[in-house]
């Protein structure tokens, strides 16, 4: 390859990776930048102090993300403390309890100890692996995409022990943990089907969902954790991002609270088998779940605003 062609080739491999809109300004920089640098280089051959100026320079990949100011990490060091936390209470809180109940579940059922041992170790596995990968999509997407503020500083009130930790980052914490884990049980309950009846495996949700109103309530799940993640890098909420927040809780709360009121969140064959012949589950109970799903969903748009304009 020639001189001209090997700077070409360099500066193409860069530019291709950056905005539209500063690609020709780049690329002149570049050009010149690489030609200053060979001129400078004390070597008769013009071609090998290209190639040494080229590889001083770098691979190109990792100058355009410079330049673009992009990660080249799955997850940076501004979010990876907060990641561990969530993923430590997902993991060490959350799967063990989801596991003692789905092997109680099948003890109860009339299944044998090596059967309930079986069904605890396929949900450690399948929970545990969407916890992770559901988690790990979540705060990648906010690495690339997420409204940046300062970089959040530790302090020894983060400590465990007798020092309490700071309340906002560990109400933020909590929030993530748990829609997280909302979201594994929705995908783990679609796909292991828990429940058994009659010898036969069910899902606890009515698989109907999944044709419709499952849809949104899972994007407004993820779009919930990505906003406070959000909100732990930023410290607190700001009200861009308590609007964000408003409308991926809407997004959750008013698929599930109609589903809810329809009594179409349940599996019919799950309700039939639990009930049994000789109790119906009365409207005031579907009623009553509607109107604290939709509390909970105001109150928690309300406080995210409060605590924005406060």
């Amino acid at each position: 390859m020639s001189t001209d062609a090997l700077t070409e080739s360099y500066v193409q491999e860069v530019v291709r990776r950056v905005p539209a809109d500063q690609r020709d300004d780049i690329a002149g920089e570049l050009r010149a930048t690489i030609a200053d640098a060979v001129d400078a280089h004390e070597a008769s051959d013009r071609a090998a102090a290209e190639r040494a100026v080229l590889t001083e320079m770098g691979d190109p990949i990792r100058l355009a993300a410079r330049y673009a100011d992009r990660p080249l990490t799955l997850i940076g060091p501004d979010l990876y403390p907060t990641y561990v936390r969530v993923l430590t209470v997902l993991l060490g809180v959350a799967l063990p309890a989801v596991t003692i109940v789905t092997m109680v579940l099948d003890v109860l059922d009339g299944a044998g100890i090596g059967a309930a041992i079986g069904t605890g170790v396929g949900t450690v596995l399948t929970v545990g692996a969407q916890m992770i990968a559901w988690l790990t999509l979540v705060f990648a997407g906010v690495e690339r995409f997420g409204v940046r503020g300062a970089a959040q500083e530790w302090t020894p009130g983060d400590l465990p022990g007798p020092r309490r930790p700071d309340e906002g980052r560990r109400s933020a914490i909590v929030t993530i943990a748990f829609e997280a884990l909302m979201l594994g049980l929705i995908v783990w309950q679609a796909t292991a089907e828990p429940y058994r009846a009659d010898g036969e495996r069910m899902q606890v949700l009515d698989p109907d969902l999944w044709s419709g109103w499952m849809w949104p309530i899972v994007a407004g799940l993820v779009a919930v954790i990505a906003v406070n993640v959000v909100r732990v890098v930023r410290h607190d909420w700001t009200v861009p991002l308590a609007g964000w927040h408003a409308a991926a809780q809407a997004l959750v709360t008013l698929p599930l609270a109609w589903v809810v009121y329809q009594q179409d969140i349940l599996n019919p064959e799950f309700v039939a088998a639990v009930n049994g012949d000789d109790w119906t589950t009365p409207d005031s109970f579907y009623t009553a779940v509607t109107l604290i799903v939709l509390a909970i969903g105001v109150s928690d748009t309300y406080g995210a605003f409060r605590k924005a304009l406060r």
